[in-house]
């Protein structure tokens, strides 16, 4: 069981990237999703969630209209699009899983970090 991250890179600020993350072991159906990201020197932060219930999703203020969250459960892949992409972006990013009737509200669950399955990360960076 795991999860497996894909996409990561270097680009100039202002591009844009893709990060997927397959999960093999397990299917998602019945996983919300997510994208963490840790910046160096900085704790780590949820940056976007989506239920599998309803797919709603939440957006930490600093990537709205900016990034997208999607999932295709027929691939068992979940994705980030990042758009205008700034250097503050410059983190490692996870994704991460968490079983659906453990949640209470997805963004109480997009702050707490906890999840069932996390990726191994990749890195992003933006230069200006």
């Amino acid at each position: 069981v795991r999860l497996v991250e894909s996409g990561g890179g270097s680009v100039q600020a202002g591009d844009s990237m893709r990060l997927s993350c397959t999960a093999s072991g397990f299917t998602l159906d019945y996983y919300a999703i997510a994208w963490f990201r840790q910046a160096p020197g900085k704790v780590r932060e949820g940056v976007s969630c989506q239920s599998s219930r309803d797919g709603s999703t939440y957006y930490t203020n600093s990537v709205k209209d900016r990034f997208t969250i999607s999932r295709d459960n027929a691939k068992d892949t979940v994705y980030l699009q990042m758009n205008s992409l700034k250097p503050e972006d410059t983190a490692v990013y996870y994704c991460a899983v968490i079983a659906q009737w453990r949640i209470t509200t997805l963004q109480r669950w997009c702050i707490s970090e906890e999840a069932d399955y996390w990726g191994q990360g990749t890195q992003v960076t933006v230069s200006s």
